[in-house]
């Protein structure tokens, strides 16, 4: 599955931004079919989980962002976003969307997002 990332941006602490990914050239079942998720990476750290909904829209969050953050899918479009509210300068860093089926994974190029304080 083939992923565009896109929303990102440069914020205040305390506003809210929207991440979006999609798979345009996806068949809408096979996109239907996988787990999605978002994960970040700020500088000089690892790669870390942000939030995750299966293919029946159970949603799974890091601590970190239960509360503040949004995980939703739209089947129809083939879409998955990331309501990101109240946010902080430790959210700052660079957000991936994941689609995962078994063992398969598929990475979109990643999206900034910087807040300041």
């Amino acid at each position: 599955v083939q992923l565009q990332a896109f929303g990102g941006g440069v914020v205040q602490a305390g506003s809210s931004l929207r991440l979006s990914c999609a798979a345009p050239r996806a068949i809408t079942s096979v996109f239907n079919a996988h787990e999605m998720g978002w994960y970040r990476q700020a500088p000089g750290k690892q790669r870390e989980l942000v939030a995750t909904i299966t293919t029946s829209g159970r949603t799974n969050y890091a601590d970190s962002v239960k509360g503040r953050f949004t995980i939703s899918r739209d089947n129809a479009r083939k879409r998955v976003s990331l309501q990101m509210n109240s946010l902080i300068p430790d959210d700052t860093a660079t957000y991936y969307c994941n689609a995962k089926q078994g063992l398969n994974l598929s990475w979109g190029q990643g999206t900034l997002v910087t807040v300041s304080s």
